[in-house]
Formats: structure tokens, sequence, C-alpha cells
């Protein structure tokens, strides 16, 4: 069902906000993307990180209103929210949740549904079109998301529903993981730098901006690091589904050589985002909870890693 049309409520993520005069200036300093590169037309990926360029958060981001409304998983709004409500102190822009004011819908070759709803959304990813408070957002090829106020759900649902079959979360978090995209949840949040995702290569990072909260190192990384450990996509025969955080191990090593990033079933198996050493995934012979466990197949990502390109963003 995965490569078919259906949509999904969105309801593993929450909505933070940002609003106010300062809003963008504010968290031009917090945030790995450019806040300068959305407009009404084009959102993003990002990440908030600590000193040390791990990531706290990852999130998709556009503008909305008088502010910027940011998608993370739910369990890190708050814990972000309070961290960002301690810098923002001394500037005019207004922190929130407001997780209840959206109603969230992934659609997967759903576009005869969204021209119905009056959103005329491009192909290319992050593309954005609004139409009577209604958002939709490229998200990757034929996946896009549709933001919906609370006040619209139900409509738009009933919309949504008499163009497509109606899926259950685990479908489009494996279009997520067939995109290569990856997420920071409660148990990953500060294991990873922006790269270790691959952040930079869907757009998540900007190497042009300037100053924020952990750049330093991540611009180390990108231009005088060797990478040891990165994203990659895998499958895996069994029926478990491993949680985010989940170690994975290879007998040339004592000690674990990654975690899962992502999961999801794909029919009868499972498939997977997981950061790994470079060298390990090579050499292949991986496996999943223990050196006894299941085994673990590499499978392509759909773009290519291409420092010269990601350091133009």
């Amino acid at each position: 069902m995965a490569d078919s049309a259906f949509f999904c409520t969105l309801s593993h993520e929450g909505v933070l906000a940002v609003r106010g005069a300062d809003a963008g200036k504010f968290l031009q300093g917090q945030l790995t993307c450019n806040i300068n590169y959305l407009s009404d037309t084009r959102a993003s990926l990002g990440a908030r990180c600590t000193q040390k360029g791990r990531m706290q958060s990852s999130f998709r981001i556009l503008l909305e209103g008088d502010g910027v409304v940011l998608a993370m998983a739910s369990e890190l709004l708050e814990p972000q929210l309070a961290d960002l409500k301690k810098y923002a102190v001394f500037s005019k822009s207004k922190l929130t949740d407001e997780s209840t004011a959206w109603v969230r819908f992934g659609l997967e070759h759903g576009d005869t549904a969204l021209t119905s709803l009056g959103l005329d959304l491009p192909a290319e990813t992050d593309s954005v079109v609004r139409n009577e408070g209604l958002i939709a957002i490229r998200v990757s090829p034929q996946r896009a998301e549709l933001w919906a106020p609370a006040d619209q759900a139900d409509a738009s649902k009933a919309r949504l529903a008499a163009a497509l079959p109606e899926a259950g979360l685990n479908q489009w978090l494996l279009g997520q993981i067939r995109a290569g995209i990856g997420q920071v949840m409660s148990t990953t949040r500060e294991l990873f730098i922006p790269q270790m995702l691959n952040l930079q290569a869907v757009g998540g990072v900007s190497f042009k901006k300037g100053c924020y909260t952990g750049q330093e190192i991540v611009a180390r990384m990108q231009y005088l690091g060797k990478l040891k450990r990165r994203l990659y996509r895998l499958s895996l025969d069994t029926a478990q589904l491993p949680e985010p955080g989940t170690p994975l191990f290879a007998p040339s090593h004592n000690s674990s050589i990654g975690e899962v990033v992502l999961a999801a079933h794909a029919g009868q198996n499972i498939e997977l985002l997981a950061v790994l050493q470079a060298e390990s995934a090579e050499a292949g012979d991986l496996h999943v909870g223990s050196l006894e466990g299941p085994a673990l197949h590499l499978l392509d990502l759909p773009y290519e890693l291409d420092r010269d390109r990601e350091i133009q963003r």
C-alpha cells in the first residue's frame, strides 16, 4: 500500500509556533536551516543543536501568519519549548504549543485530492501552496503534507476520504524511510550531529547563514572532518519493530556500531533508517539489538551525498 495512493493523520507530531516581530531573527541564531530562505511558497527541514552540534530536535518549518511553525516529534515539543523560551526572553517573539490548532495529514500520490481543495502543489520538494487557511507542502516526490486549521479539519478529512483510502501512520513512516529523511525522537535526542542523519543532503542545513548554536561543530565536520557515521537505509527479516535508538552490531566490533533512527513495517519485513559506522556498513554482516540479533540488509537511498553541492546552501 505504501506505493499506492492514501492519506493518514500525522498524529505523532506536534506544532511549535514562534511568532512576533523578532521571530525570524531569533530563530536564525538557533537553527541549522536558513530562515531567510523561507517564503510563502517555500518550507524547509531543519534541526536545533546543542553547543556540541548534537541534535536536540529535527523538524519541518514554514512561515505562517506573523511567524513560523515547526512540526516535530510530539515528545520533543515541550522540552524544546521550555528551552527556547530561556533564550527568547529579550526577544520580541512569543513561543507556544499550537498542536491543537492544527490537524495535519500525510498524502502519498494524493495530488488530485489536494487539487480538489484548491491546492495546486508543484512537484519540487519543499514547495508550499495555500488556500483559505489550508497549507500543502511537498515533502518528497509524490508525498505531501496538508495542514488544516482545527476548525477545518473534519471537512478537509472528509474531502480527502472521498478521493483517497485512509491508511495507518506506519504507511506514511515507510514512505519517509524510503525518502531517506531521518528524524530525532526522544530516545535519540542529542545522539546525532546533522550530517549523521544526512540532513545537509535534504536541505536542512545552511552553510552560508552564519552563526547558530552548534554551527562551529557542524561546519567543521562538513569542511574539514571525515564523517565516520551516517544515515543508511536497511531491511530486516523480522516482524518485531525496533524502536529508535536500538543499537546495531557487527562481529568486527565489541560495541555498538550504530543506532536505529526510524523503522516501519513493509509487508512481512521491516524497513528502517539507521546511523551506522561507514566501514561497518560497507563490510556488511550487521545485526539489530545484539550480535545474535536479526540480520540487516543494505538498501539504496534516493539521493547522493555531494559536499560541493551541499555547501552552496
